[in-house]
């Protein structure tokens, strides 16, 4: 008698589309596509409407913005997420909900000590920091975003925790839609009563946007608190007990200072490293943000035609370069509990063939991506921005497509993998590179130096990412 071959589950069968993590990537894509699409055309209406220059000025503010973050909320953010991920397995509530407003507290804390030193010292970071004095207007604008962004930052934390990514995606188009939103109608109203538009109403959308997407963040944390306290009332009383919820309530938050010190040690223990990696890879970024125009006026242009420049390549160009990556980023979600499950259990296979397929996936759709920069990008720079520059930037960074995806893909897996340091030390030896090309190659050829520097940084990082993994990968297995 022949009995049939027992049936053995795929590793990944547990992330078909009707699993919450899987659904909450596709969503995640969506609302990032989405979300792009319309920073894409605001930064198309940005340009028109104040020149390269003033794009120039615009993205010189991101250097402040991006290690305020990186100091304030970006390691409580992943810290809160891996604690609260693992109390709603053993379904302990309450002590998710104790890490999410201890770590708010810390990060709030910080957001507002950074608020304060920002607004106060915006001529000084203007000129000294960011070497341009007509930023320090913006700066101060841009002070009052961050207490914001640490409100929706913290609480989209803990939502990835409990694999609810739809709320963090939600917030995200809230925040765009608002800020474009709010922007053209600050235009409309500017023209009404003839106004000249200026930049500064570009970053007060941003904080319009951040304001938004806060409130959104508060009402799902609240909701998801009560509905938590409900469920937990109905099962320990009857159906005619007091309806008011025994957990979570303002009592139950007060947080005894024994408590809150134990939780906070928790957190920081992993947060600070993370922010700590965070803020040495973005100090890197604001270098090379700040110095480009700097050393572009070296190699002989002025400072009107250097900002310019800057406006078009970081504010045209690269964004249009890094339009698709919105789906390789979210692959990225989707791989690393995959990996790290996969590490736990040392099952080989399911990360050889996570590496397999993120090389392969990065490999199409970077060949498809360069091939349409390849053949498009000029018609693309005058149809969308009416610059002639930003198309030929596109033609050249179009060779950037699959090295990037490739990278992004497997340093998740790395990460998945534990090997955080590794990835940590790929991409400062790449910033470094491009530092580099920046400080000696840019001055002798001009912005050319720089691209050149973009694709060398971008096929190192890629070639160490891809020797890391190396034993997990044969491109001839099947």
């Amino acid at each position: 008698m022949k009995f049939a071959a027992k049936h053995t589950p795929s590793p990944l069968s547990k992330y078909r589309l009707n699993n919450p993590l899987v659904a909450g990537t596709i969503m995640l894509t969506l609302t990032g596509l989405v979300s792009r699409f319309i920073g894409f055309f605001y930064r198309i209406f940005l340009s028109r409407l104040f020149g390269a220059e003033g794009m120039g000025i615009y993205q010189l503010t991101s250097p402040i913005l991006v290690l305020t973050f990186s100091i304030t909320v970006a390691g409580m953010q992943t810290a809160i997420s891996k604690f609260v991920a693992g109390e709603t397995t053993t379904r302990d509530y309450k002590s998710s909900a104790e890490h999410l407003i201890t770590g708010f507290i810390i990060s709030m804390t910080l957001s507002i000590l950074c608020t304060i030193g920002i607004y106060q010292n915006a001529d000084f970071l203007a000129s000294t920091f960011l070497l341009e004095p007509r930023t320090a207007p913006l700066l101060r604008i841009i002070a009052f975003s961050i207490p914001m962004a640490t409100v929706h930052s913290c609480i989209n934390g803990y939502f990835y925790g409990v694999r609810k990514t739809a709320i963090p995606a939600i917030t995200q188009l809230v925040e765009q839609i608002v800020r474009v939103g709010s922007v053209f109608l600050i235009y409309e109203i500017g023209q009404s009563r003839g106004l000249t538009p200026t930049i500064n109403f570009a970053v007060l959308g941003l904080v319009i946007g951040e304001s938004a997407a806060m409130v959104v963040s508060i009402i799902a944390i609240r909701h998801r608190f009560y509905s938590l306290s409900l469920a937990r009332h109905a099962k320990s009383l009857d159906d005619w007990a007091d309806p008011q919820p025994a957990f979570l309530t303002k009592k139950n938050l007060l947080l005894s200072h024994q408590r809150f010190m134990d939780s906070g040690r928790r957190l920081i223990s992993l947060a600070a490293p993370l922010s700590l990696n965070r803020i040495v890879i973005n100090s890197l970024h604001s270098i090379e943000a700040i110095y480009i125009p700097n050393r572009l006026m070296a190699s002989g242009l002025d400072n009107s035609t250097a900002l310019g420049v800057y406006g078009v390549l970081t504010g045209m160009a690269l964004p249009l370069i890094l339009f698709p990556s919105a789906i390789t980023n979210s692959i990225c979600v989707l791989l690393l509990p995959i990996v790290s499950e996969a590490d736990a259990a040392s099952n080989t296979t399911t990360i050889k063939k996570a590496v397999r397929k993120s090389i392969q996936l990065g490999a199409l759709l970077g060949g498809i991506f360069t091939g349409l920069f390849l053949l498009f990008g000029k018609q693309l720079g005058i149809v969308l921005y009416q610059n002639s520059l930003a198309g030929s930037f596109m033609i050249t960074l179009s060779f950037l497509c699959p090295f990037m995806y490739i990278a992004s893909t497997l340093s998740s897996i790395l990460n998945g993998m534990g090997k955080t340091g590794l990835t940590f030390a790929f991409s400062t030896v790449s910033l470094l590179v491009r530092l580099a090309f920046v400080f000696w190659a840019l001055p002798i050829w001009g912005i050319q130096g720089y691209l050149w520097g973009l694709l060398v940084s971008q096929f190192l990082q890629t070639g160490l990412c891809m020797f890391a993994v190396r034993k997990f990968y044969s491109p001839f297995r099947t």
